[in-house]
């Protein structure tokens, strides 16, 4: 018992001892030592100790300078997934990011947690300290100093250090994009000069694939295809190509071109720039353009054939238009709009934009090309590598019908009686009706299953009906010799021209009888 109670002697006085020290030691670094020798006397004693110890340390600050360490908000956010490690915390920070509806949580002030990579155990401390006060400094800065200090065995550092920060980086941005809003961009003319080349709003189309108008195994095609696309980065590393895949919707107004894109834009979580061609003025603009946008979108040039001058070459006039002399600047027209200070956009940097050295700028984009009449554009724009996919989007389908009739009828579109389906099977093909022209039909009735199927039955008769008088008026037109485009003239004139032109001609006939009997 008496040893016991000196040695608690003897440990109270060491004890005491080493605070008598440690109180000692501050009040001597603090009345001897000036405040920055003193800062560094503490910087060189813990580096001193970490020397010795099986540890190394990595600081990930806030703000770079006066910008803001994507880093740190990427780790903030890989941090901010471990809900399961947070459930027993008694403290939490709540975020919520711009154009989000979804609320993480996050570390608060000087909290860690463990993580493991690849069977290697790191730490994580979240440091927040306050900022000395700056009254001379010209920056904006936050008044607290916030950052993350990473803790790795020293072994393990080569070993996994670069591969965790990326590992970091890419889980981070899955994240930024399952939790914010999808977002359209735009362009206009003048906007570079206003220091936004695009413009943003949210982007809230519904059109998914499950709702899409179209041939269930054409749909499953497309989605595997961009599977394959988001998850090949090293499949395009390996064989030197860049990271980017070009679709062409082609076909009539109103079978889902643009409903198709947000299907797409939907079911990657890409965000879509809409690239207005009218309002790009040079091909250097279309450049600058290329480089704003951000890698995981969809670039979108909708009606090529109708935004600039990219028709068909080989059906353009060769010989240039005469150009006057008090414009020496006007616009070479059979160049395709390319002038001779090259100040307009030509086909030319299309094509740079869309697979040229330009189209490396960024990683892991879908440019979309729609267009109602593919006859029209240029071979050059069709070639392969320029459109990887072509997609047909024709008129509406027995399978896309029955889709139609889930969307706007519910369960009810599938309970139609064996007659109704039947009939149905057989008129849409001959029928050749938009998804649009369909809709527009069954929206208004959508509260009435049989109204609506039985209008629907009516407009696609019709339709078909005169669809096979047409093709018999082509039938005969052809058989005749006579061109359908000179009847279709025919048909839109008025009977006093008809007249005049019957006038004509039987004069002509009486002029050449007369030449013969003379």
């Amino acid at each position: 018992m008496a040893e016991r109670k000196e040695s608690w002697t003897s440990l109270a006085s060491l004890l005491g001892t080493l605070a008598f020290c440690q109180t000692f030691l501050q009040t001597f670094l603090q009345v001897v030592l000036p405040p920055d020798l003193r800062l560094a006397s503490l910087k060189f004693l813990t580096r001193a100790l970490r020397c010795f110890s099986s540890y190394c340390y990595f600081d990930v600050a806030e703000m770079d300078g006066v910008n803001t360490n994507e880093l740190y908000n990427a780790v903030h956010l890989y941090l901010s997934s471990f809900a399961s490690t947070f459930a027993s915390a008694s403290r939490l920070s709540l975020t919520r990011a711009r154009n989000s509806s979804v609320t993480t949580f996050g570390l608060s002030s000087n909290d860690s947690i463990a993580d493991v990579f690849n069977g290697v155990a790191v730490q994580w401390e979240h440091a927040v300290t306050q900022r000395h006060s700056q009254p001379s400094s010209w920056r904006s800065v936050p008044d607290e100093k916030r950052g993350f200090t990473l803790r790795i065995k020293k072994r393990d550092k080569d070993l996994i250090l670069n591969s965790y920060l990326d590992h970091i980086m890419g889980k981070a941005s899955d994240i930024r994009r399952n939790n914010q809003e999808r977002l359209i961009y735009t362009n206009s003319r003048g906007s570079e000069s206003r220091g936004r080349p695009w413009e943003a709003v949210p982007f809230k189309h519904p059109s998914t694939f499950k709702t899409l108008a179209m041939d269930p195994e054409r749909k499953r095609d497309i989605m595997e295809d961009l599977r394959d696309f988001a998850a090949g980065q090293a499949f395009y590393q390996r064989t030197g190509r860049a990271w980017k895949r070009g679709y062409l919707l082609y076909g009539p107004p109103g079978t889902g071109k643009s409903s198709m894109i947000a299907a797409m834009a939907n079911f990657l979580g890409y965000d879509i720039y809409d690239l207005e061609l009218t309002e790009v003025p040079s091909n250097s603009e279309l450049r600058k353009l290329l480089m704003k946008t951000s890698s995981k979108s969809i670039i979108v040039i909708e009606d090529i054939d109708c935004s600039v001058n990219l028709s068909n070459r080989s059906k353009a006039p060769r010989a240039p238009p005469p150009q006057s002399y008090s414009d020496p600047n006007a616009p070479n027209a059979a160049s395709g709009g390319k002038d001779w200070n090259n100040n307009t956009m030509t086909l030319s940097g299309l094509l740079n934009f869309t697979d040229g050295l330009w189209s490396c700028c960024g990683s892991e984009r879908i440019f979309v090309f729609t267009t109602n009449h593919i006859e029209k554009l240029d071979p050059a724009l069709l070639r392969s590598g320029r459109m990887d996919m072509r997609i047909c989007m024709s008129y509406c389908s027995y399978p896309a019908l029955k889709i139609l009739l889930h969307n706007y009828l519910g369960s009810e579109g599938e309970d139609l009686s064996e007659a109704a389906a039947i009939e149905l099977r057989e008129t849409v093909e001959k029928a050749k009706m938009t998804p649009a022209d369909i809709s527009e039909v069954l929206i208004k009735n959508r509260r009435n299953r049989d109204k609506a199927v039985s209008e629907l039955l009516e407009e696609m008769k019709a339709r078909a009906k005169g669809n096979e008088e047409y093709e018999g008026l082509r039938e005969k037109c052809e058989s005749n010799g006579v061109e359908e485009e000179e009847q279709e003239k025919r048909a839109l004139e008025s009977p006093k021209e008809v007249s005049d032109r019957e006038n004509d001609s039987c004069q002509k006939v009486e002029d050449q009888e007369e030449k013969k009997a003379n």
